[in-house]
């Protein structure tokens, strides 16, 4: 009767696999997660990160940064949050998350290459280095950029240290320094080495530690030396944009400005007119007078939203970049993977949820907390 029940089971699990899915038109998948979430009512919230590809963007219900949407899905009665946007995301949202709300990322393979360049194995490996040179817990505070998988946090949350985002970094590198003279900064140099800038910290004490090389690839005079450890890591969305793309521009717009995320490289920053956040980018160009002339350095998807959002005050939205460039893996949650997760939801059945680890979602949310609290 066992084996029956299981078989059952089987097939059913099959039928609504998402290999049937797969050849579904665009509009033809549009119209099912309209009914799905038509039928699922207020049981769901649907999250949509601003990188997001339109044609899954538009069906949100709460849109914005990472650490945003998960802190506003926590506030909704929903039990699923679906969250369209990358792996380190859905696991922020679990972590803050009831235990009654389930986390469904749509894609699993909706990665993030930034966050994949820090590893816990090369993190733990980097501190035991360092140790060789000094006692790291009494003299650095861990920092991880929220794009970093959910163990790190926990690394962080269990050495005194924090999360931070764009938006509150230069207040947690502040926070930090009040309590130990050096920082390692992961997985983002950039916006590590922005950051610190902006705090009158000399370049040449924010020394990169590469993670494939012995010590960081770096003498135990430079770890002495150096305030700031930076993470050899990177956006690659980011890292397309260069300073010539910025020169070029400003030859053929004198009067527009220029605005950057401080994933950017240094220069890009350096020249740019405004460094901030996604979030900050829309507000700085929605406050600025109408007629208005501004090139982006920041995802296509939300470069394009932008633009089409603030046309109609005459204000021109460019994006820096002479190529296409947009979060590849983000551009993974399609509107097929978005119908198959509700449709499952619809027929009871939980597909891709996200679930940290009980005692590393604790210590995570050690360092989410304290980063909270400063914010």
């Amino acid at each position: 009767m066992a084996g029956a029940q299981e078989k059952d089971q089987t097939m059913e699990v099959k039928t609504i696999a998402f290999e049937g899915f797969k050849p579904l038109a665009d509009e033809a998948c549009q119209a099912r997660i309209v009914a799905a979430r038509k039928k699922l009512g207020d049981r769901v919230v649907l999250l949509g990160h601003h990188y997001q590809r339109a044609d899954v963007y538009k069906h949100a219900d709460l849109t914005g940064d990472s650490l945003q949407l998960s802190k506003l899905a926590c506030g909704t009665d929903s039990e699923y949050i679906v969250f369209c946007g990358v792996h380190f995301m859905a696991e922020v949202a679990d972590i803050l998350s009831r235990a009654s709300q389930k986390v469904i990322l749509p894609d699993l393979s909706a990665g993030c290459s930034m966050a994949d360049m820090a590893s816990l194995p090369k993190v733990e490996r980097a501190w035991r280095e360092i140790a060789e040179v000094l006692d790291p817990d009494e003299h650095v505070t861990p920092i991880t950029y929220i794009n970093s998988a959910a163990d790190l946090k926990a690394f962080c949350g269990e050495h005194g240290g924090i999360v931070c985002t764009s938006s509150n970094a230069r207040n947690i590198l502040g926070w930090a320094f009040g309590r130990r003279e050096k920082v390692l900064f992961f997985p983002d140099q950039h916006l590590g080495r922005w950051t610190g800038y902006l705090m009158d910290i000399p370049l040449s004490e924010m020394m990169v530690w590469d993670p494939d090389e012995p010590m960081g690839g770096l003498t135990p005079q430079q770890i002495k030396m150096a305030k700031v450890l930076l993470w050899k890591g990177h956006c690659s969305v980011h890292q397309m944009f260069q300073a010539q793309h910025i020169l070029r521009w400003r030859q053929q717009h004198p009067g527009g400005a220029v605005i950057s995320h401080p994933e950017c490289n240094f220069e890009v920053c350096k020249l740019s007119d405004y460094v901030g956040s996604t979030d900050y980018i829309i507000k700085t160009i929605a406050a600025s007078p109408p007629g208005s002339r501004w090139l982006v350095g920041t995802e296509l998807n939300l470069v394009n939203r932008i633009a089409e959002e603030f046309s109609p005050q005459g204000k021109s939205v460019q994006f820096m970049a002479p190529t296409v460039c947009m979060c590849s893996t983000m551009q993974r949650i399609d509107p097929q993977h978005l119908a198959w997760a509700l449709e499952n939801l619809v027929d009871g059945k939980v597909v891709n949820q996200i679930k940290v680890p009980a005692y590393e979602a604790e210590l995570a949310r050690v360092a989410l907390d304290r980063m909270l609290a400063i914010s």
